[in-house]
């Protein structure tokens, strides 16, 4: 079995890793230098298994993603105008959970075929999920999702990037097949599952398995779409053109080919970072994103062509924000104020709008320090400055977001 470490992990990640190597047809994995613990499978984890799926370790969140492009802009042309920018992205696009479109986005995708999958569970769940995915089309959604601007130092170009993934209709997906898959109905409330519950997993010889894989593939449909949805509003904000873009998901499932086998790969939260291949990681609101492309080598091999998807968190949401009173919708005890995370944000020159302090510069570590543990299979392009960044406000909360 090939598997491999990278970096420093707390003790529970470390035994949710194994615990995923042991269970299943199981042909490697890789722990990423940002990994923390997550629900089944950590962040920051990857599994290869033989002719299985699992969507736990997809999660909840399937096809989440970033995208990025560089624009014809330079900073000179925006700098002036900043604080307004931002303030019209945070008004015209849609952030936090359960949001709906402000304008019904039409897209091919909905004439897919792949909407059948929903049709086996019944003409009610397929009605469900389609009207969900066209409410929320073009929404971004709370956690740790996002809209950013940046500039590129070394050559003054402005860059835009975006953070989310399928939405609602992607998590009721997840819900669904999880459901299904242990006896319950596909709409039933999913139960509160464990953090420590071992991986689901799903044939692909069975049809319960090519179901899920068929869903998870539209949800990746519906992902790309709706970050292209959001990525135009910016660009059309700014006035802008796109000049190069990267555009990868980094909570899926993919067919691979590794040393003479076919594998399904389940990443969560990890970039797939095959041989020149491109992929936008981005760090924490205050702190440096890149821009980068695998390397054709043995070590890359050896970390089943994938790296990390952020800096990876060290602190949870509670333990930074404090606990939350679902009654107020306020939290209470966290170790980072409002002051800190406003004073580190002006510190680092960046226009916030929304954020909470669960998703401070304090609760991530330094993307250098977790892209240096993987610099043996990667090369940075592009470091990009974050000077604007938009999120939900500080009290939108969805506990499966990595």
């Amino acid at each position: 079995m090939k598997t491999k470490v990278f970096g420093q992990h707390e003790e529970g990640t470390l035994r949710q890793f194994q615990n995923c190597l042991q269970t299943g047809r199981v042909g490697g994995g890789v722990l990423c230098a940002d990994g923390h613990y997550g629900y089944s499978q950590p962040v920051g984890g990857v599994i290869a298994y033989e002719e299985q799926v699992a969507p736990s370790g997809v999660g909840y969140d399937i096809a989440c993603g970033n995208k990025a492009v560089r624009t014809n802009l330079k900073y000179e042309d925006i700098r002036e105008d900043l604080p307004n920018i931002m303030d019209a992205v945070a008004s015209r696009i849609s952030f936090g959970i359960g949001r709906k479109n402000k304008e019904r986005v039409d897209h091919a995708l909905f004439e897919d075929d792949g909407w059948y999958v929903y049709r086996q569970f019944g003409q009610q769940e397929h009605d469900i999920l389609k009207k969900l995915a066209y409410e929320q089309l073009g929404t971004v959604g709370a956690g740790n999702h996002f809209v950013d601007i940046f500039v590129e130092e070394a050559t003054g170009d402005v860059w835009v990037a975006n953070h989310f993934g399928s939405r609602g209709f992607g998590h009721k997906t997840a819900s669904g097949f999880l459901n299904v898959a242990t006896g319950r109905q596909f709409l039933d409330r999913a139960p509160g599952e464990s953090m420590e519950q071992l991986p689901t997993l799903l044939s692909l010889e069975e049809e319960l398995g090519q179901l899920y894989m068929e869903a998870m593939r539209l949800a990746g449909i519906y992902a790309y779409a709706g970050r292209d949805v959001v990525m135009n509003e910016v660009l059309d904000i700014l006035g802008a053109e796109t000049t190069f873009e990267v555009h990868n998901h980094h909570n899926y499932a993919w067919k691979e080919q590794h040393d003479g086998r076919e594998y399904i790969v389940v990443r969560k939260g990890a970039t797939p970072s095959a041989p020149g291949q491109l992929g936008f990681i981005g760090g924490s609101m205050g702190d440096q994103s890149v821009i980068v492309r695998g390397k054709d080598n043995e070590a890359n091999r050896e970390a089943w062509y994938s790296t990390v998807h952020g800096a990876g968190r060290i602190m949870s949401r509670t333990e930074a924000a404090g606990k939350m009173n679902w009654k107020t919708k306020k939290r209470r005890g966290g170790k980072v104020t409002e002051r800190m995370m406003q004073d580190a944000i002006r510190e680092a020159g960046v226009e916030l709008r929304g954020g909470g302090t669960d998703e401070s510069p304090f609760v991530y570590r330094k993307l250098a320090s977790v892209l240096a543990e993987h610099d043996e299979t990667l090369d940075i392009l592009h470091t990009l400055r974050p000077i604007g960044v938009a999120m939900a406000g500080a009290n939108e909360f969805d506990p499966y977001k990595d």
